[in-house]
């Protein structure tokens, strides 16, 4: 066989390879190996993402906020997991302060990103600090009902009104600091 022939049949083994490699990736669910997404679909132009949570397959539609609920799952499916093939098992085995330091490192890149004026930065981060939190709320033992419900029945209530209805002071007042009104 010639130098020719031996590359041809050499390009047409890394196709065959990286089609078995699709397959594999569309039989996890849309997951490639260690959890990491392998893409997404377009359908109606509406982006489609799948998400393997346990043994249950979770097709997304929409770009919305059920996004979390369906983030939070996958977290919490990863309690157990090995640290080594998740991020997300990971940062739960570090424990509560390393999640509490990490949820806290991606606010302030948050935070500057809009000081800076970058909303695509900000999109950037915003995403990062809802996962940290969601890892947070995982670690903490809550579940997101439990935060939607808290957050429903403060809505179409004044934000004075509902912080004078809680009877505390403020952490930053009652530590001898003050706050920014």
């Amino acid at each position: 066989m010639g130098k020719s022939a031996k590359k041809q049949d050499t390009k047409k083994q890394a196709r065959k390879r990286q089609a078995d490699k699709k397959a594999v990736d569309r039989k996890a669910g849309g997951r490639k190996a260690g959890g990491k997404k392998a893409g997404g679909k377009k359908a109606g132009g509406t982006s489609m993402a799948a998400v393997v949570v346990g043994k249950k397959r979770v097709v997304a539609t929409a770009a919305d906020a059920s996004v979390l609920d369906r983030i939070w799952a996958v977290v919490e499916s990863r309690r157990n997991a090995s640290p080594t093939i998740s991020h997300s098992a990971r940062l739960l085995s570090r424990g509560t302060p390393k999640i509490a330091q990490k949820f806290g490192e991606e606010a302030v890149e948050c935070l500057i990103e809009a000081t800076r004026g970058n909303p695509d930065g900000v999109v950037s981060e915003s995403a990062d600090v809802l996962y940290h939190l969601l890892v947070l709320w995982v670690d903490a033992g809550i579940r997101p009902e439990t935060v939607w419900e808290e957050l429903h029945r403060r809505e179409g209530v004044s934000g004075i009104a509902e912080k004078a209805s809680r009877g505390r002071q403020p952490v930053a007042l009652r530590t001898g600091t003050t706050k920014i009104p």
